[in-house]
């Protein structure tokens, strides 16, 4: 290879040096600060495009312009009513000043997600620790992650970073009280239970009470109406037998003495009787019952 061969490589190799040293980029999700010598010059350029620098003195920093999120570890937090809590926390933050931010968190955005960690644990147990434990498992929640993102939010504007939300992803009782939490609550249901069973045995037994005493009433009013109408029943059939005995006293004699021969020969025993008794006046004279009645 010639000189002016390896001089021109040379050349080439150091134009394109220098116009990678020199000419950079945007893309739609930065946004980027051009420094030189370490110090931030101008103001950040959030337009996607080709844009220049000078080369060698002067270096780009890109800072994500997107909405990004942060997992915070999870924690234990004692509550206002003193009962222990384990949370896990999320953030959604932005950096919304590049060049304060640059300028505040010299590490960047992993610095920026150590500061969050301690932000959002600092504030989380100062407004939790305040309320009983039911309100944070309440609808209550959300009036405090509102609370607990503008406290956030306060510290960070500062570093050109926006907190637009904190929420409470989980929040559990620690595992060494979550069994005496669900013993107390297994015996509270338990005595709830048995204090409904107890009332419904006193509801049925009054229930019980209620009938049998009706059901007595019922059948002495049965009773009562009942010999009511056998007695009625009994005068009308004395009425009806006296009326049939005043017209045909004869006959009335003889049918019942005839009832009276078949109730006694019905039965197939054996009777001792002497033939001359009064019991056998019809089989030794038909006009007994006449006889009789003349007498009387």
């Amino acid at each position: 290879m010639s000189n002016r061969s390896i001089v021109a490589l040379v050349v080439a190799a150091i134009v394109v040096f220098l116009l990678t040293q020199t000419l950079y980029t945007v893309d739609p999700t930065k946004q980027v600060l051009v420094r030189q010598f370490g110090a931030i010059v101008g103001q950040p350029k959030t337009e996607p495009g080709l844009y220049v620098k000078w080369p060698l003195i002067q270096d780009v920093v890109r800072i994500d312009r997107r909405l990004l999120d942060y997992e915070a570890e999870e924690f234990e937090i004692i509550a206002g009513d003193q009962k222990r809590l384990v949370v896990d926390a999320y953030a959604r933050f932005k950096i919304n000043n590049a060049r304060l931010f640059v300028e505040r968190v010299p590490g960047g955005e992993a610095s920026l997600r150590g500061l969050l960690d301690s932000l959002i644990n600092s504030e989380i147990r100062g407004v939790l620790s305040s309320v009983p434990l039911h309100a944070v498992l309440t609808e209550q929640r959300a009036s405090l992650m509102d609370d607990i993102t503008r406290r956030v939010n306060g510290k960070t504007k500062d570093l050109g970073v926006d907190v637009v939300d904190v929420r409470i992803k989980r929040a559990d009782l620690p595992q060494a009280n979550s069994q005496s939490v669900y013993n107390r609550m297994k015996t509270d249901r338990e005595r709830e239970a048995a204090q409904l069973r107890a009332e419904g045995d006193e509801e049925k037994q009054r229930i019980t009470a209620t009938a049998d005493r009706e059901v007595a009433v019922i059948k002495a009013d049965a009773g009562l109406k009942a010999q009511t109408t056998m007695g009625a029943a009994d005068g009308e059939a004395t009425r009806i037998y006296a009326e049939a005995f005043d017209r045909d006293k004869d006959f009335y004699g003889f049918w019942r003495r005839m009832e009276a021969y078949r109730q006694a020969f019905g039965s197939g025993g054996t009777m001792i009787l002497s033939p001359d008794s009064d019991f056998f006046r019809y089989f030794n004279d038909p006009n007994a019952g006449a006889e009789a009645a003349g007498k009387k």
